[in-house]
């Protein structure tokens, strides 16, 4: 896919990108690097993030990879401080990194719960104050851009996400108002269904409801995303910030995403009752 943007939009940039191995943060990777930005991605996986680097190099892109484990502080100041010293300080961000498994919340563990929790909202945060205190503050200016998910309707078969998510959600809204005076902007996005080695690990079953109760009715691409992200990163979103950005084929908006089967209907409360009988 061609980008839309002129070349070297992000010359003089670095853009550090959490889940850069593989999937949305691989292809952004790409998008901002091609575009002349130097990359810093991070991983859990070292296989995946030195496969992500090689092919980020091959194209001669400038890219530095070190693993990551964003859940933890130290891990996060040490990677933001090491891509700093091989590549200059950060001036985007792209919280990538994340993860969940369905399930349904009668089900979820405590362990499966804080796991996703840490990941997903804990280590959003982690390397967001880390990146901002060492690169953007000080150098008065940035881009973030988290990515989340289609909560707007709650995150059904997948509580523990949905939870994390929508605090990071809020998260944007409160970074983009506090940090305002360091110019530095927050977004977010929220993907729909899209192919991706993630969603590559999901029954087959639900890709294909979600692909139905899509109106565009298909599966979105990684460079599609891609794109949008390139564009809250560059400086022609400058006046754009604490909004959440669909990108879902209008999924948010129509269909439904929790079959609730028929049954016999729920008891009328007897205060309900009373009311009637007035």
């Amino acid at each position: 896919m061609a980008s839309i943007f002129r070349p070297g939009l992000f010359e003089g940039h670095v853009a550090i990108i959490t889940g850069g191995g593989s999937g949305i943060g691989l292809a952004t990777a790409h998008s901002m690097g091609e575009l002349g930005a130097k990359i810093a991605i991070c991983g859990r996986n070292p296989e995946k993030l030195e496969l992500g680097r090689a092919e980020l190099a091959a194209r001669g892109i400038e890219t530095f990879a070190r693993t990551c484990d964003i859940r933890d502080v130290e891990q996060v100041d040490a990677f933001v401080s090491a891509a700093t010293e091989a590549l200059g300080p950060a001036s985007i961000l792209v919280n990538n990194a994340g993860g969940q498994f369905p399930t349904s919340a009668e089900d979820l563990s405590a362990k499966g719960w804080e796991a996703v929790i840490r990941n997903n909202l804990n280590g959003t945060f982690f390397m967001t104050q880390s990146v901002a205190k060492k690169a953007m503050i000080p150098k008065r200016r940035g881009r973030i851009v988290n990515v989340i998910a289609n909560v707007v309707r709650g995150f059904p078969g997948m509580v523990h996400t949905g939870a994390a998510r929508a605090g990071v959600e809020n998260m944007t809204k409160t970074l983009a108002v506090e940090w305002a005076q360091h110019n530095i902007q927050v977004n977010a996005i929220a993907p729909g269904i899209i192919r991706t080695s993630g969603t590559a690990q999901y029954p087959p079953e639900l890709i294909e409801m979600s692909r139905q109760h899509t109106p565009a009715k298909r599966v979105g691409t990684t460079e599609e995303v891609a794109e949008l992200i390139a564009y809250l990163g560059c400086e022609a979103a400058w006046f754009v910030t604490g909004e959440t950005w669909y990108i879902d084929g209008g999924a948010h908006l129509w269909g439904e995403n929790w079959p609730i089967p028929d049954g016999p209907p729920a008891p009328v409360p007897p205060i309900v009752e009373s009311l009637g009988k007035r």
